[in-house]
């Protein structure tokens, strides 16, 4: 199940389209969820005790909309609502249990983000245990390339499947770059590379990341992008020219945004395209007697 998280707002409206669209290519249903956040009205000292009820109506309200745009656009797709009860961010995080995937709009106007990388965005990106796409504005002309940023960590390896199986449902190019910087030695300026075994070895990575996806989805097309450079300015640069950037999430803080890593916190930030941030989705318990 896909889930979309709608507030009434223009990208909310945006990540409904997206959202269902990839409902359809990946054949599955789509949830859409608006949270009724209570908490802003539940002032002892200003009590009103209207203010639940018109809350309620006004979140029916956009999720009659939104199911309608999203019938209209895609028709075969079996879609449904929920009116969550709770913090945006909160309500959406619990959906990640039974998603496949998270859909958000980039900005919105009292539900689900204030900012490209809001609250809202930054703490269902850094906890949900699925794939969360932060769309950041009207879909625009379709490229067929997929943009996915690999490294040689578990992070990377779940979003190269990501990004591999978005690229077979669009027929899509796939477009991995590695981006990698020469570390910086302050106090040993006398240290020297061989700049063409850095190459190789960068080379080497990426080949050896995105080999067995290949084999697993011969219907691919890649091309290998190794670029000197920091890693958000080259997936930027790249998301220009794609219909989606995919991102692994190496957080690893206890705090806020520090869930995200500063690649994909940055890439949501500035990309020109959808970014699904990906994190790979918890090992299950291993039962009694085993």
């Amino acid at each position: 199940m896909i889930v979309v998280g709608v507030d009434g707002s223009v990208p909310a409206r945006a990540a409904v389209e997206w959202a269902v669209d990839d409902a359809l290519r990946m054949r599955e249903p789509l949830r859409i969820v608006h949270a009724v956040d209570r908490s802003p009205y539940q002032i002892a000292k200003f009590p009103a005790a209207e203010w639940p009820d018109a809350l309620v109506q006004a979140g029916q309200k956009v999720l009659d909309e939104a199911l309608a745009l999203a019938r209209d656009r895609q028709p075969t797709v079996d879609v449904s609502t929920e009116l969550g009860d709770g913090a945006p961010a909160v309500v959406l995080t619990g959906q990640a249990e039974r998603a496949t995937e998270i859909v958000i709009g980039s900005r919105g106007h009292g539900g689900f983000a204030g900012a490209l990388l809001g609250s809202v965005s930054g703490h269902v990106a850094g906890r949900a245990r699925c794939p969360v796409v932060v769309v950041p504005g009207a879909p625009g002309q379709v490229r067929g390339q997929v943009i996915v940023g690999v490294d040689d960590t578990p992070e990377g390896e779940t979003a190269l499947r990501y990004a591999f199986e978005q690229a077979a449902l669009r027929g899509a190019t796939l477009r991995a770059i590695h981006a990698w910087q020469l570390p910086v030695h302050a106090f040993a300026p006398e240290l020297a590379y061989d700049m063409d075994d850095v190459r190789t070895t960068q080379y080497r990575l990426i080949k050896a990341a995105i080999e067995r996806f290949e084999k697993e989805f011969p219907q691919v097309t890649v091309v290998e992008d190794v670029q000197s450079g920091h890693p958000v300015e080259a997936l930027t640069r790249a998301s220009s020219e794609g219909d989606l950037v995919v991102v692994g999430s190496h957080g690893r803080g206890a705090l806020g945004a520090m869930l995200l890593g500063s690649v994909s916190r940055g890439v949501l930030h500035h990309a020109h395209c959808p970014v699904a941030v990906v994190r790979p989705r918890p090992e299950s318990p291993p039962r009694p007697g085993t």
